[in-house]
């Protein structure tokens, strides 16, 4: 019985490794079909949305089967637990990659985002990425150490939210209010994206240790 529990434990990891994993693909197709204003690829990354989504719905009802049916005490129920709140950031994570898509989508033909702002989104969208494959890897190795990390990481992608900020609010912005509407959002899918990637950095520590990053500071 408890071979059967572990394994089913082990199964639920492997689910929120391939969530993290989809949404990092996500993203990394959402910035490019909103640079290059690939209507085809947005389309892609929009309809895409529904594997994640069906993922997070799917492992919360296990989870709460397993709950039930075991009724895990200690250790055990700390994984199931936090395995909840994973799943939850796992899946925002891929709605923040959508919502890029839908701006894409949502200017086409035009690219959305202007010319002298492309670098900077770029930037975003790779700062996104790489934080998203370093949340894949503390989930498939628990590392305390890389989880403490990525919030540092995160500082990365602040710095770029705060540059956008700097561009959008100078007295000659050219590109009227719409475009500094969109380049607002777009900067807090990013900026969100990464933020619940953090979180789930944090939730694996808290697995591990029984401990949260922040009682530590």
């Amino acid at each position: 019985m408890r071979d059967a529990f572990h394994e089913e434990l082990d199964a639920i990891n492997h689910t929120l490794i391939e969530m993290c994993q989809l949404s990092g693909h996500a993203m990394e197709q959402a910035t490019t079909a909103l640079l290059t204003a690939d209507l085809k690829l947005a389309e892609e990354v929009i309809s895409d949305d529904d594997k994640i989504d069906n993922l997070y719905h799917d492992l919360d009802a296990r989870i709460l089967n397993l709950m039930a049916r075991q009724q895990p005490v200690a250790g055990d129920l700390r994984a199931l637990v936090t395995s909840i709140r994973m799943s939850a950031d796992l899946e925002r994570m891929g709605d923040m990659a959508h919502h890029v898509a839908k701006i894409a989508r949502m200017r086409y033909p035009a690219t959305a985002v202007p010319l002298e702002l492309s670098l900077t989104l770029q930037e975003m969208g790779d700062a996104a990425k790489r934080i998203i494959d370093k949340t894949t890897h503390i989930l498939q190795s628990h590392d305390t150490d890389a989880a403490l990390q990525l919030e540092k990481d995160d500082d990365e992608m602040d710095k770029l939210h705060r540059q956008l900020f700097r561009i959008l609010l100078d007295d000659s912005w050219p590109h009227g209010n719409e475009t500094a509407i969109d380049m607002t959002l777009l900067g807090r899918y990013y900026e969100r994206c990464a933020d619940h990637a953090v979180v789930v950095a944090g939730n694996v520590y808290f697995l591990v240790t029984g401990e949260y990053i922040n009682s530590n500071n």
